[in-house]
């Protein structure tokens, strides 16, 4: 009550301070930015915002080929995001925009309704079939890219509300059952898969989308039944493209500590790409894809089409949590690496920002990008000033630069997108490294990324997390249990069986269960207590309550004998006095059980009727039960049970 009574106190004081501290704490800029230091930190922003900059023009169109849209939105995303994340966010190194991993899931959610609303699986201009549909501020009949569109508005609308209230709940605890060997499986299994969706891109092919389970299998299926209808101009170009990139991009990371600056070597494949393909006209000569016109300027807002809500909110689920837990992991990384605190629920309220009221200008859901914040962080940026540079060469793209991409084939989109999930791919390398550390580990991350991969990414990272939780419940279910022995000369016991020269205290044995007792593993405790001490008090005292049926009935037996001689009936007398040898309590080498319970953190109800059990079990065939080493919680516990 008075706890109840002391917060209502604080939340009902209201004065200039408070609401300065509010809102310092809503926008961490209105703290840092009074204290910005032009001299020191505005070069080391503008170069990295710059160099971010680049790298994310021709990412944020390719990007946008995987979310299933149109180049433009994707520049819109990253624009947009960075502004809001600059004002709200308590990292100083985190990049907010599009991220291949929720691209992919963005775009298996439009395609998805995309087929439901009955548009062919042809390219973005393709016309409704069947039946119509209207642009949510009725201006005219909706094609398949202003519907696809519309789609992710309303997805990013709920990324961003789910997050926020998250957030608003302080529920950032959520990211801690994501586990660094789940992530890493997740990440792993959804590069196989974006990179499965590019292949058609790559070859020239087309070929339908699918979703679903087994929409990994199917497509590669596809990709190998049609394989004799590839462009050859694309492929010729993709392995061009692959062959000037990929070892670019090894050079940048081998060499990173010496360069400045990684080679914006994206960029100009980008250009070049765009250039050779306009003169040779690759479009009408060789029938290549291409990004087509990307118009210039801003669109008007729009409200996000709440029809669409009920069958997108299972949807935006993982998202939200996908893009939180990237966001929050790695703001911490470089909190900690750079010595400042992050605060992961307003992350979690800052990377909701940037996804709602983007949701109003033609944006999909974004999160903090690995690659870029790499980048950001390795070109001596200082504070989110960068993340305004960025927007600003965003902005010159969105101005006059964009329909200059007009010639540029979608297949070079494609080989951008692979190259930068050479991250994902590398883990495969690790495996024999993890395999040593924690086998359970390795497990968690094999079935996460198979799973992810295999079926579809959101059940995949629901299997992931409940796998890794069953992993949990079943280390706590059969943990290890041991007999400690006395080390010499000293107070200190450990375990007999991995201690050599530890002596043991005659009649004693002293029990350590390495978990804490609860409903679980109650059965496996006192199967290895029994096993351990090798005094099972259940089947003693059965064995004696048999051997004492046995002499009682023998006694009967003799009772009822008439014999013809007073001798004989004297000597029955004398034996039904005179219990037999076996009757007496069994003779065991134990007369004193000590239960070690320092590693157990709590008892339930039922671990401790297990307890009490043993103790009566124990005290039936004469041997006393101790505990030791047990916290004041689980006193506490025994106390009142």
């Amino acid at each position: 009550k008075d706890l109840i009574l002391k917060k209502a106190r604080e939340v009902r004081t209201c004065n200039h301070q408070t609401i300065i501290a509010f809102f310092c704490r809503l926008f961490p800029v209105l703290d840092w930015l009074p204290r910005y230091n032009v001299k020191t930190q505005l070069l080391g922003d503008v170069i990295s915002g710059l160099l971010v900059g680049i790298v994310a023009i021709p990412q944020s169109i390719s990007y946008s080929l995987l979310a299933n849209q149109d180049p433009i939105y994707g520049i819109y995303t990253n624009f947009f995001c960075n502004i809001i994340y600059v004002a709200m966010a308590t990292s100083r190194h985190n990049f907010v925009g599009s991220f291949g991993i929720l691209c992919l899931m963005i775009g298996q959610s439009v395609n998805r309704h995309l087929q439901l609303a009955g548009y062919s699986d042809d390219n973005a201009g393709s016309s409704l079939v069947g039946n119509s549909t209207f642009f949510g501020n009725g201006t005219g009949a909706c094609d398949r890219s202003c519907y696809a569109i519309t789609v992710a508005l309303s997805l990013s609308f709920l990324v961003g509300l789910y997050q926020i209230l998250m957030g608003l709940l302080q529920l950032g605890f959520v990211a801690v059952y994501l586990s660094e060997p789940l992530l890493s499986g997740f990440v792993t299994g959804s590069s196989l898969t974006i990179i499965t969706s590019q292949m058609k891109y790559l070859l020239g092919l087309k070929i339908p989308r699918h979703e679903g389970v087994g929409s990994f299998i199917l497509t590669w299926v596809d990709l190998f039944r049609y394989i004799q209808n590839t462009n050859i101009c694309d492929l010729v170009t993709s392995l061009v493209a692959l062959a000037i990139i990929v070892p670019v991009k090894e050079i940048n990371d081998r060499y990173k500590e010496k360069m400045k600056a990684p080679f914006p070597i994206e960029l100009l494949v980008v250009i070049v790409a765009t250039v050779v393909s306009y003169y040779f006209n690759f479009k009408e000569q060789y029938k290549s894809a291409v990004c087509g016109n990307i118009p210039t300027g801003f669109r008007k807002p729009t409200l996000p089409n709440t029809n669409l809500f009920s069958s997108l909110a299972v949807d935006a689920l993982p998202i939200a949590v996908i893009g939180f837990a990237m966001t929050v992991s790695l703001a911490e990384i470089f909190g900690k690496k750079h010595g400042y605190a992050v605060r992961a629920n307003q992350e979690m309220i800052a990377i909701g920002m940037c996804n709602l009221i983007p949701s109003f200008f033609y944006c999909f859901a974004s999160s903090a990008a690995l690659t870029k914040t790499l980048l950001k962080e390795s070109t001596g940026t200082q504070t989110q000033i960068s993340g305004l540079v960025t927007s600003l060469v965003l902005l010159l793209v969105l101005l006059w630069i964009a329909p200059l991409f007009y010639s540029l084939q979608t297949s070079i989109l494609g080989v951008v997108t692979i190259v930068n999930l050479r991250g994902g791919l590398r883990k495969f390398r690790d495996i024999p490294h993890m395999w040593q550390l924690s086998k359970l580990d390795t497990v968690v991350w094999w079935t996460t990324m198979l799973s992810s991969t295999l079926i579809t990414t959101e059940i995949g990272l629901l299997v992931g997390v409940c796998f890794a939780l069953l992993c949990i419940i079943f280390r706590t279910q059969r943990p290890r249990a041991t007999l400690l022995g006395k080390v010499s000369n000293t107070e200190i016991y450990e375990d007999q069986s991995t201690y050599k020269q530890l002596s043991t205290i005659a009649n004693i044995k002293i029990f350590r269960f390495e978990s804490s007792l609860y409903y679980a593993n109650k059965d496996y405790f006192k199967t290895v207590l029994y096993q351990k001490t090798g005094v099972n008090p259940v089947l003693l005292a059965a064995k004696h309550q048999r051997v004492v049926a046995q002499a009682d009935a023998d006694t009967g037996n003799s009772k009822s004998f008439f014999g013809t001689r007073f001798e004989c009936l004297k000597l029955a007398k004398k034996r039904a006095e005179k219990p037999p040898a076996d009757a007496s309590p069994p003779s065991i080498d134990m007369h004193t059980l000590i239960l070690d319970c320092g590693a157990m953190q709590f008892i339930d109800t039922v671990g401790l009727s297990v307890l009490m059990e043993i103790h009566h079990d124990y005290k039936e065939v004469g041997v006393q039960v101790l505990l030791a080493n047990c916290n004041p919680s689980i006193r506490h516990r025994l106390r009142e049970g």
